[in-house]
């Protein structure tokens, strides 16, 4: 019995260049020559991917065949994420999403107290074509302003306080807090913790907001003592969460700003010798590999760190492909979906 060849390509979302390789048995390079029709592949061959962009349904924009058809793209990731394990999905998500398109990553560490303009000058002098900014980094204005002036092209990634004029990927930070806070308040939860992250990340002030809207929209106070300052730090969470328990009354629930914060609560409340949920519920944000690995696992937000980045990268090659096909470049804005995650480290609040 003769089985029929299924299209090979990844699950959701329109077929790649690299799902064509695959299907059709070639590199990738072998398939971009295909597309702009260079002479040097044989007719055999030729035909075999044309056979496999039909079963695809392939379609190449005029941006990717520009990039194509030109040197390997250059992308710069500038970071200074607190958390290693939201790091670590960052950096597989555009990875991955580099691999597939035949560009280069060049990953820049932007340590606390280094000048704005400094880190400019060095993604400038590597000759980048597009700079993927994460958190906070999209606000450092002196830093964006440089590399737009060099026309880098750039893409901010997470939760953006700045202009419309920077192309921008993430979540509804504010709405996914309100909803995990209002989650809490229907499991009868009047004092909630809440640990905030760093104050010059965008997302704090939101994740922030939609705690205290949430309260309100429940017809409870907001209690400014029951807000701890976080830095999105193991450390910085124990140290919050401590604080939040010495309180008295101390609070039922605490919702932390990450993950990293979330899983230093649980660990206060174990050495107070408070059973999580019984005594405590904790809640955090993100869904990193942390949220599993602790025991009761988190509930929390997942944030879709890895297809942010991917995104971020795709959109990076679209507009620097635009630019070089002499096409106008548009600044697109996009808003992936969040999801609540219910796992075993929240509960119905202990009776008074």
């Amino acid at each position: 019995m003769t089985l029929e060849k299924k299209p090979d390509r990844r699950q959701g979302g329109a077929p790649t260049i690299l799902d064509v390789a695959r299907h059709a048995g070639v590199s990738r390079m072998t398939v971009s020559r295909v597309i702009n029709g260079e002479s040097s592949v044989k007719p055999d061959t030729r035909r075999t991917v044309d056979a496999a962009i039909r079963a695809l349904n392939y379609a190449p924009n005029p941006a990717a065949r520009t990039l194509a058809g030109g040197a390997v793209l250059r992308i710069g990731l500038i970071s200074r994420i607190p958390s290693a394990a939201y790091l670590g999905e960052y950096l597989i998500g555009a990875l991955d999403r580099c691999g597939q398109i035949n560009a280069q990553l060049i990953v820049q560490r932007h340590k606390r107290g280094v000048d704005d303009g400094h880190a400019a000058d060095m993604l400038i002098e590597a000759r980048l074509d597009g700079v993927i900014l994460p958190p906070p980094l999209a606000d450092a204005h002196h830093l964006t302003d440089r590399l737009s002036e060099a026309g880098i092209v750039m893409v901010a990634t997470g939760a953006v306080r700045s202009a419309p004029s920077l192309a921008s990927i993430g979540i509804d930070d504010r709405g996914a807090a309100r909803e995990m806070t209002r989650h809490l308040t229907k499991l009868g939860h009047r004092r909630i913790g809440f640990i905030t992250g760093l104050p010059n990340h965008a997302s704090s002030g939101l994740r922030l907001a939609g705690y205290r809207e949430a309260l309100t929209e429940a017809g409870l106070e907001v209690d400014e003592a029951l807000i701890a300052h976080g830095t999105y730090s193991y450390q910085s969470g124990l140290e919050a969460a401590e604080h939040l328990l010495a309180l008295d009354p101390a609070p039922t629930a605490i919702f932390a700003s990450n993950d990293d914060m979330a899983a230093a609560a649980i660990a206060a409340a174990h050495r107070q010798r408070l059973d999580v949920p019984t005594d405590l519920s904790v809640c955090g944000f993100d869904d990193t590999p942390v949220a599993t690995t602790i025991w009761p696992e988190l509930t929390t937000i997942r944030q879709p760190v890895a297809a942010m980045a991917e995104g971020a990268v795709t959109m990076l090659a679209d507009m620097i492909g635009r630019q070089r096909a002499g096409q106008p470049v548009e600044i697109p804005h996009r808003l992936l979906d969040y999801e609540f995650i219910r796992r075993y480290s929240d509960g119905p609040a202990r009776p008074e």
